[in-house]
């Protein structure tokens, strides 16, 4: 048994992998909406948010391709 194992149990590995995946998630969502926000209301395209959503976007969806098929 490792020293990890010992201490850590799989329902803290679960906790952790479900906070990862809502912080991902609404990290996401933030910069989607910030991304419009500047677009409806300054008239002004942000190109990095643009990018930090379409990354998000993709990644999320070739992730549940992924599992989809994989599974």
């Amino acid at each position: 048994m490792s020293f990890f194992s010992k201490r850590i149990d799989e329902r803290f590995l679960a906790h952790r992998l479900q906070s990862t995946s809502i912080a991902g998630v609404i990290g996401g969502a933030l910069s989607i909406c910030l991304f419009a926000w500047r677009y409806y209301v300054n008239h002004v395209w942000s190109w990095d948010l643009l990018a930090v959503a379409l990354t998000f976007v993709g990644v999320k969806l070739a992730v549940m391709t992924w599992f989809y098929l994989t599974d």
